[in-house]
């Protein structure tokens, strides 16, 4: 129920264009602003924003909401920390195109919901109760989520998925035919004009088997092709994740992206740049390497978040840090009755400790115990592993199963402050101009942390406690730059003739909540959620979404 009428009184409005802030007023009529400054009397709606600021709605420009968007609307608990558009599609998934089961292709939706599965952590059950596959073109699947949308969605088109469409298991293999990079770029060229934002690539990212993904056995000239197909719209990006585990790769790919622009035209994003005290000098070199890009003349950004990469490990779940421990991953697409007893068999608990040990002893570093269950695990609560392995004579990786057994692999273990944790070094990153503010993943990974809270913490901590940057700034890098490089058109900046898009909250208080871990996603599936503080409202195209903390009935949203 969007208000036709709404007015913002008397907060300090920081417009996302990075200028001081200042009190007035703000006018939205039948979803567009109208006026900013100071507005007479009217007979709108009154919101008393005094002692808040008022500012444009946040852009998350890189969520894996795709699945979750078919059950959930709202792509819960974004909003709740004053995102107002986000961007899903990411890493070459999407869930369109999708050949349908009476195609004869093998695969079709099985093969997208293994490597949703594999990549993103949305798991099978989920899919089989609440994600229908009732579409084919990209076009269908933005028909089937339009209705009833309380936030704003960009959908990117996943290389992978449109790569598997045409080619089916070739896609895994062999670089395409000439008639199969054109029958990507119809599909490219379609699913363009039915409102996509772009396409999604990756060069690290592996299928359920261990594979490359179908994006990456992609060569240049279908890139190129694609890139240009894309760019025939007058509009498009291009988002793509690099080969992250060796920096000598991951500039290649930075570079490759910046070959990619100047044939085409269009902004590519790579995502993340984070540092790593393991490898003190990586962050550095991305940053060189995108400033080189620049100044051949490429549109080429990287992508980067304010929160360390802090991540849970439950053995009941699922985890990608467990993919280089092959003995581990096999254990852990058991079922769960099998996986405990795998775990807990001394036989192979000797082999188990040692492939752990050997893959990933700097995790085993830096693992605490959080949740535990047992009452025998109660005095490890809060404990980090290698004291608990020093008082016990055991090593870590004896220590964490032991743990977890007991509690029937629920245990829950923490990486706290391991990558992308030094303030100095990350507002560097933060506040470069060729990175924006992304790599959320909100949506995704959901039972190893929570992607959602990225805005709030940025305030909380680079503006707040750690005075990296002013609010006018971190507003500015979270709304008003995304909406203008990613071409989201008429959204980001608190003007006349922009869409009402606005989140109200007091910067004194705006922060993240702690993680919490529920059991609200279909098919009975868990996941990390977190709440804000300190916000006041959420308006989604003049109508508020959000009201101190809580959903209302307004679903205002729209395909951007």
């Amino acid at each position: 129920m969007t208000q036709s009428k709404l007015v913002i009184r008397g907060g300090r409005i920081v417009d996302g264009t990075g200028a001081d802030g200042y009190l007035g007023d703000v006018l939205i009529e039948d979803g567009t602003i109208v006026a900013v400054g100071a507005v007479g009397a009217t007979d709108a709606r009154e919101i008393d924003a005094r002692g808040m600021v008022v500012a444009p709605g946040f852009i998350d420009i890189h969520t894996h909401y795709d699945p979750q968007i078919c059950w959930d609307r709202l792509a819960t608990p974004s909003l709740e920390h004053g995102v107002t558009t986000v961007v899903m599609g990411n890493c070459s998934l999407s869930l369109a195109p999708v050949r349908p089961a009476t195609s004869g292709v093998e695969g079709g939706k099985v093969k997208l919901i293994k490597m949703f599965e594999k990549i993103e952590d949305i798991k099978q059950a989920t899919f089989d109760l609440a994600v229908p596959f009732n579409w084919e073109s990209f076009g269908d699947y933005l028909d089937h989520i339009r209705p009833g949308l309380g936030i704003n969605v960009g959908a990117l088109v996943g290389h992978s998925a449109i790569r598997y469409y045409v080619m089916g298991a070739d896609s895994q293999e062999r670089i395409a035919t000439d008639a199969e990079i054109e029958a990507m770029c119809e599909l490219m060229r379609g699913a363009m004009a039915a409102g996509a934002m772009g396409l999604s690539t990756s060069y690290v990212d592996i299928d359920e088997d261990g594979r490359p993904v179908p994006s990456r056995l992609a060569d240049m000239r279908e890139k190129i092709a694609l890139c240009k197909a894309m760019a025939e719209s007058g509009r498009g990006v291009l988002q793509t994740v690099p080969y992250f585990i060796d920096i000598e790769k991951q500039l290649e790919n930075i570079e490759e992206l910046g070959d990619l622009s100047l044939a085409s035209g269009i902004m590519c994003s790579i995502a993340p740049i984070t540092y790593s005290p393991v490898a003190p000098e990586n962050w550095k070199r991305s940053l060189a390497k995108l400033e080189e890009q620049r100044a051949r003349g490429a549109k080429v950004f990287g992508q980067s978040m304010p929160r360390s990469f802090d991540i849970n490990i439950i053995l009941s779940e699922t985890s990608f840090l467990l993919y280089p421990v092959r003995k581990w991953d096999m254990l852990m697409k058991l079922p769960l009755a099998e996986r405990i007893i795998a775990f807990g068999d001394p036989v192979a608990r000797p082999v188990l400790v040692e492939a752990a040990e050997r893959r990933i002893m700097p995790l085993l570093r830096n693992m605490a115990v959080g949740r535990v269950y047992a009452p025998e695990n109660a005095r490890y609560l809060g404990r980090k592993l290698l004291d608990i392995s020093a008082e016990t004579g055991k090593s870590p990786a004896d220590v964490m199963l032991d743990i977890a057994v007991a509690d029937g692999l629920r245990t829950e273990f923490q990486i706290r402050g391991a990558i992308h944790a030094d303030p100095e070094i990350v507002s560097i990153i933060l506040d470069h101009p060729l990175i924006h503010i992304g790599g959320s993943d909100a949506g995704a990974h959901v039972t190893q942390f929570c992607g959602a809270g990225d805005t709030c913490d940025m305030i909380e901590r680079y503006v707040r406690e750690f005075g990296k940057m002013s609010l006018e700034r971190a507003v500015h890098r979270m709304t008003g730059e995304p909406a203008r490089d990613w071409g989201i058109r008429g959204r980001g900046t608190l003007a006349p003739g922009q869409a009402g898009d606005v989140v109200i909250f007091d910067a004194a208080t705006i922060a993240r909540g702690d993680e919490i871990f529920e059991d609200d996603f279909p098919g009975g599936a868990n996941r990390y959620v977190r709440h804000a503080t300190g916000i006041d409202k959420v308006i989604v195209n003049g109508a508020v979404v959000v009201d101190k903390g809580a959903y209302t009935e307004a679903r205002a949203g729209v395909i951007v």
